[in-house]
């Protein structure tokens, strides 16, 4: 069994260890028994962290959902050149999708379409995110227009990152980034007031 952990170190422990168990088996497949055997904890030290398989996967989704986000804004902190920002962004995003394929794979992979709770979780990630890129789009645009180029960009991120997973490319995440910056700068940079 695992040494005793205080109780913020176990759940993240428990959340790392999930979502590991969660990309191998997928959400129907995994059950807290398997969460719990690879944790190295009892049933119920896992219960006491979350109440149901369904709310640890939720928890897992949101964890990954966060942790890309954060990524992203701490590599667009403090870059003052825009084109330089496009490029730093997109270098966090595919960084984090190349070491972590299968948290990528469960939040974005197409998989949790059946299940609306679950798809409202990547639902609400590209919105935040979208919101942290469009305080980032430095145009003569009114709000609304700058959030809707926002949503494109993170498509353009999200769509990228899903078709070098599902093809298994073997890309530099940072030449990649480096493309689709140049993408995404190009476009930006021709976009004009009405």
């Amino acid at each position: 069994m695992a040494a005793r952990l205080p109780a913020p170190r176990r759940r993240r422990q428990l959340l790392d260890v999930a979502l590991q168990v969660f990309s191998g088996l997928g959400y129907h497949q995994a059950s807290m028994d398997a969460v719990a055997e690879a944790a190295g904890v009892t049933k119920p030290v896992l219960y006491q962290h979350f109440g149901s398989k369904r709310e640890l996967y939720l928890e897992v989704l949101r964890d990954v959902g966060t942790q890309l986000m954060e990524a992203v804004v701490e590599a667009t902190k403090g870059v003052v050149h825009p084109r330089q920002r496009v490029e730093a962004g997109f270098g966090a995003y595919f960084r984090y999708v190349g070491s972590h394929t299968g948290a990528f794979r469960l939040l974005f992979g197409g998989g949790l379409e059946p299940d609306q709770e679950f798809a409202s979780v990547a639902r609400r990630v590209e919105e935040a995110m979208a919101e942290t890129v469009a305080e980032l789009i430095e145009a003569d645009l009114d709000d609304e227009h700058r959030r809707l180029l926002a949503h494109g960009v993170v498509g353009l991120a999200e769509g990228t990152g899903r078709h070098w997973i599902e093809r298994g490319l073997d890309l530099d995440p940072d030449r990649l980034a480096a493309r689709v910056a140049e993408l995404g700068w190009a476009g930006l940079r021709g976009v004009h007031r009405d």
